[in-house]
Order: structure tokens, then C-alpha cells, then sequence
């Protein structure tokens, strides 16, 4: 199936085609950051880092840029709280922002602007708005006038009188019109400011992705993303403005993630009832689960979080678990230093069942992922493939007098392929972070200890005070499993975690 991608712009899926053949620009809006990482921060993140890594698997050569807005009306209040400066406390939160992204393994964004670092920029595009007679200086503002942009509105898809009668619209008697945007504001005593040829200032918020999104991506490119929030008054002034400078299509395609939610809340700063850090969730939960959770749905619809769900994902990503922990057993290899495809191509069955089943699965999730990037539908695939190799990682054949070697090849095989897709999702990247050394070995030889003390009253047929230690280890979620080459342990997701 020939990838297609839902374009907000025009309402539709349409066929994938770039502007420059083979090579893909995409620019996503990333925060304003004023307060700490929350969990609607990573929705956009994951999800197009999912998107590259597709794209990229499909042989695009994709160059991917988030920027970060790190001055601004809010950033500016914070830091007075805080009793900090505006760039100390831009500074403070995108390295929390940077590692949280690194935790949930979003590792593909090629630049990461900030608006502070293209004043220049910016301000050319102010005065060239001018000079076409789009934006004009009003008390050392620059504003855009909305009245000689007919298309505006074409993005959000409402003509510009309906936009206004529903958006928040900032007072100020230096507009022409209620709906003009601010392109630069005029610094207030204190505040952070540039000179510019209208006095001394700083960027308006929509003015600043313009500028950056250009600058690394050219005048037309591919994607812009971003939040389904977004769309009024953010993407619908960006596209205005720069194609109003340009002449040009802006962005070809529009992709808008669906929001988180909490308890039908849309998690976000200003209902600090919804917040929940991402600081506190790496803690509680491996990040497999977190990005999976970002992931179990299409990414335009809603996301709804909430610990219940967690606990769901985290104990059904202990299928995988369990498969990655036989397959060292039967290999001696690691699933996660396993070599597969970065390509998309057709696979070798090889006359195998196993791998003629596999097969199917893995067309079903690429399928998926052609119609709209559905990474819920792909995901399902991918269990199907875990249960597919769980099952027969413990037939006869595998193990024992009775092993063959050509099965065992398959099995290897079928792995490949759970690894090959697994990554184009972020998943299973590494193996999931362990506790200190210490506290591991500690609980390690304890239930080592409590195992062959179990293992002692079974040999003397105290049964009852021997089935008491496994039912108690289980309780504390440790699960045993009596082999005939001895009793092995695992200690399975607990329920818990930060609730608000």
C-alpha cells in the first residue's frame, strides 16, 4: 500500500509526495519552556519520532527540526516568581525537557533551534512583511493585518470572522483590527529585548517557528506537526504570515496529534490538577511503557492517561519480556544486540510455517503504518508476533535430545523480524534500566536464598511450607516457574505509580 498521511489542510488522506524527491523536511513545534516536562509535553515527540523513524525505514532521507520557544509573555512571569532570569530558567527547563526525550529514546531530531538564536532572522522577515503590505509598526510593535490576507483561515477551515468571534483575542489600541497578531513586541523596563528598526523588542510567538522552520528546512518542505491545539491561533498564523512573505506553499502536509488526556482532561499547565512530571513517571514506570502508551492509539485521536492504564501496558509488555528472556536461553544471544533490516524490503519464509505467518503479521503492520502512520494497528501486529514466537519458542524442537537446528534458525529468523518492526516504533531499544547494582544483587541472592530453602522442603516432601514461599514470593510479584532443569524467577510489573 503507497504511504498515505491525513492533511489538516485539506481535510483528507492524500498520497505521500515530496518536495525534493527522496528527502523529507519536517518541523514540529516543541515547548515554551517555562515549567518542567509533563506527559502531554512527549505526545508530539514520540509520536514524530515514530514518524521518522517509518519514513526513514522507507528510504527517505528525512531532516527533522523542533524548536524551542525560550522567550516569552510566560517565560518572562516564571522567571520573576522564581526570582531567576529569562534565559537561566529557559536553560534549566530544556535540559529537563532534552532528558526526557533521551529517556523515552526520541533521539532523531536533527536541529533544535531556539528563538533567541534567530533575532536576525526574524526581524528580516518582519521588515519584508512590511515592505509587502502585510504587517505594519504601530508604537513599537510590528503587527500582521489579517484584513489583507483572504485565505486566512484556510488551515482551522472557518472564515476569519468566525476565527475571531472564537479566539482569545489580546486588547491593545495599536491594531488596525481586533484579529491582528503581534510579529514583535515592544519591551517593557526589565524585560528581555533586541534592537530592531522599531525600537527595542522581542519576537511574537507565531513569527519565531516561521523563522526557524525556513531557515533549516527551506521555504516549502513537507511536514509541519504539531498539536491538534496548535492549529488556531499558532499554525493558522504561521502559515499566513510566511506564505504571505514567501509567494510560496508553506508546508505540504499538516499532521496534528490528538491530546492526552485525565479523567476526560486535557493534561496541560493551566489546570495544574491535570500535571503529571514526567520526572516522577520515569521513576514509577520503565519508558518502554510510556512511549507504548503515546503509541496504542492513532495518533489523531485522544490519548487518555491514567495509572490503571500503566499498569495495563507495562504487564502486557511483559509478553515481549518473557520472549526477549527464552531467547537468550535458547540462543545465548541478546534480543537487543540483534542485527535487522533498517530497509524495507520483502523477507525470506523459506518454506517456514513460522515465518509464513510472521510474514502476514508484518505486511498487517506495515500496512498500518502506510495508512496514516496507525501505530495502534501496527503495535497489535507486533503482539501477534511476540505470541507467534512465545508459542513456539517452546515447542520440542527447540530444546532438549529432540532439538533441530534448522528450527532453532527459524526461530532466530522470526526474532529478526519482531526486532526489525519493534524499532521502527522505539521500542525494546535497550535492555529496560535495573535498580542500583547493589539493590539487584541484594534481592537476586535473597530469592536465590528463599528458592533453595524451597527447594530443600520439596525434597523432603514438606510440599505445604514450599508451596507457602512461592504463593508469598508471588505476592510480592515475583513469579516461579519449576523446570526440569531447575526453578527460575522473574519479578513481574507492580501496580502503583504516580496518580495525578
Amino acid at each position: 500500500m503507497p504511504l498515505r498521511v491525513y492533511n489538516t489542510l485539506t481535510q483528507a488522506k492524500e498520497p505521500f509526495q515530496t518536495v525534493h524527491p527522496g528527502k523529507v523536511g519536517m518541523y514540529v513545534c516543541g515547548p515554551t519552556v517555562y515549567s518542567p516536562s509533563h506527559i502531554g509535553h512527549m505526545v508530539g515527540p514520540v509520536i514524530f519520532d515514530t514518524i521518522k523513524r517509518y519514513l526513514t525505514y522507507q528510504g527517505f532521507e528525512v531532516t527533522w527540526v523542533v524548536n524551542i520557544t525560550d522567550v516569552d509573555d510566560k517565560l518572562i512571569v516564571q522567571a520573576q516568581k522564581d526570582n531567576t532570569t529569562v534565559a537561566d530558567l529557559a536553560e534549566r527547563v530544556t535540559r529537563d525537557y532534552l532528558d526526557c526525550l533521551k529517556a523515552l529514546g526520541v533521539d532523531g531530531i536533527d536541529h533544535m533551534p531556539r528563538a533567541t538564536e534567530h533575532i536576525a532572522e526574524i526581524i528580516s522577515i518582519n521588515a519584508e512583511l512590511i515592505a509587502r503590505g502585510y504587517a505594519y509598526a504601530s508604537g513599537g510593535d510590528v503587527y500582521f493585518d489579517v484584513s489583507k490576507a483572504p485565505e486566512y483561515g484556510k488551515l482551522s477551515h472557518r472564515d476569519p470572522e468566525e476565527l475571531l468571534a472564537g479566539a482569545r483575542i489580546e486588547p491593545s489600541s495599536l491594531k488596525r483590527h481586533p484579529g491582528d497578531f503581534a510579529l514583535w513586541k515592544g519591551s517593557k523596563p526589565g524585560e528581555p529585548s533586541w534592537e530592531s528598526p522599531w525600537g527595542p523588542g522581542r519576537p511574537g510567538w507565531h513569527i519565531e517557528c516561521s523563522a526557524m522552520s525556513m531557515k533549516y528546512l527551506g521555504r516549502h518542505f513537507d511536514i509541519h506537526g504539531g498539536g491538534l491545539d496548535l492549529v488556531f491561533p499558532h499554525h493558522e498564523n504561521e502559515l499566513v504570515q510566511s506564505e504571505s512573505f514567501t509567494g510560496e506553499t508553506f508546508a505540504t502536509y499538516w499532521l496534528h496529534n490528538g491530546l492526552l488526556t485525565k479523567e476526560g482532561r486535557k493534561i496541560s499547565k493551566s489546570d495544574p490538577g491535570t500535571i503529571v512530571l514526567m520526572s516522577d513517571l520515569l521513576r514509577a514506570h520503565d519508558p518502554d511503557t510510556l512511549r507504548a502508551l503515546l503509541l496504542f492509539s492513532h495518533y489523531r485521536r485522544p490519548i487518555d492517561y491514567g495509572p490503571t492504564r500503566l499498569d495495563e501496558i507495562e504487564r502486557g509488555l511483559q509478553t515481549f519480556r518473557r520472549g526477549f528472556e527464552r531467547f537468550e536461553e535458547l540462543t545465548g544471544e541478546s534480543y537487543y544486540r540483534l542485527e535487522s533490516p533498517t530497509r524495507r524490503g520483502d523477507i525470506e519464509t523459506g518454506g517456514s510455517a513460522l515465518l509464513r505467518e510472521l510474514a502476514e503479521h508484518r505486511e498487517r503492520f506495515l500496512d498500518a503504518m502506510d495508512d496514516d502512520f496507525n501505530t495502534g494497528g501496527a503495535l497489535g501486529e507486533l503482539f501477534e508476533i511476540a505470541h507467534a514466537l512465545n508459542r513456539y519458542a517452546h515447542g520440542p524442537e527447540l530444546e532438549g535430545p529432540q532439538a533441530r537446528p534448522d528450527r532453532l534458525a527459524e526461530y532466530r529468523s522470526g526474532m529478526v523480524v519482531l526486532r526489525e518492526l519493534s524499532r521502527i516504533l522505539g521500542l525494546f531499544l535497550r535492555p529496560p534500566a535495573t535498580r542500583a547494582a547493589e539493590e539487584g544483587a541484594l534481592t537476586g541472592d535473597l530469592i536465590g536464598l528463599l528458592l533453595e530453602l524451597r527447594n530443600r522442603l520439596r525434597k523432603e516432601k514438606n510440599f505445604a511450607m514450599a508451596d507457602e514461599i512461592r504463593d508469598r514470593l508471588s505476592g510480592l510479584g515475583v513469579t516461579v516457574e519449576d523446570r526440569p532443569d531447575g526453578s527460575r524467577w522473574r519479578i513481574e510489573p507492580r501496580r502503583g505509580g504516580p496518580a495525578s
